[in-house]
């Protein structure tokens, strides 16, 4: 496996698949780091999640597993 190069917030991701930050929280609380989520602990209580390359295809799946069953809200906008 190669080793992991870069992570992306999770308000880039919902900007890059057009999809509300909120929700994928919600999805990303049962991820784990095998899943390619990321919590990054900054000073005091400052906490952020992040994903890896593997971690967005991961919600990807979510998502579109949730958007077949009709258990997931309309896309925000169109992914970039």
């Amino acid at each position: 496996m190669a080793a992991i190069a870069a992570v992306f917030t999770i308000a880039r991701v919902a900007e890059m698949l057009g999809e509300d930050e909120d929700w994928l929280w919600e999805l990303s609380i049962d991820m784990v780091p095998e899943d390619g989520c990321l919590r990054v602990y900054g000073v005091g209580e400052d906490v952020a999640t992040a994903f890896t390359d593997y971690g967005i295809e991961t919600l990807k799946t979510i998502i579109d597993d949730l958007r077949a069953i009709g258990q997931a809200p309309p896309p925000l906008k169109r992914p970039r």
